[in-house]
């Protein structure tokens, strides 16, 4: 089972436009558009189908009900900075839903730990029994 290599979005799915940043930062933020907001259309992507699925099945606050993920950067200074962050953080969120998760297989309990199980049920029964009401004569 050899790693796969990993997906790659291309550029002419994502949107990119720059706004200013929120927060504190003085003269600066309010004149510079250093922000970004990526957006990307999932359901219109090349990506495979079951990747796209399980994308829109991720509970993100991120991704719109209409299938697009917006992701917002404004960690750094300069555009060029959010702009390669929003990147890695979209390969990031695309890579992380890439490979299938591995089918549960169902267990059952070993007779032993079943054993065990029922005798602690036993011992916390006995223990709140003695903290039932005292009767007196």
């Amino acid at each position: 089972m050899g790693s796969q290599p990993p997906l790659q979005v291309l550029a002419h799915e994502v949107q990119i436009t720059a706004m200013r940043a929120q927060g504190a930062g003085g003269q600066n933020v309010n004149k510079v558009s250093s922000a970004v907001h990526l957006r990307f259309d999932i359901t219109a992507s090349s990506l495979p189908l079951a990747v796209q699925q399980r994308l829109l099945a991720l509970r993100d606050g991120r991704i719109t009900q209409d299938g697009v993920l917006i992701i917002k950067a404004q960690q750094y200074r300069t555009q060029e900075l959010n702009r390669a962050d929003a990147w890695a953080r979209l390969l990031a969120l695309v890579n992380s839903v890439a490979t299938p998760p591995r089918a549960r297989r169902a267990t059952r309990p070993t007779l032993a730990s079943q054993q065990r199980r029922r005798e602690s049920k036993r011992l916390r029964g006995a223990v709140k029994v003695l903290r039932g009401q005292v009767e007196s004569d």
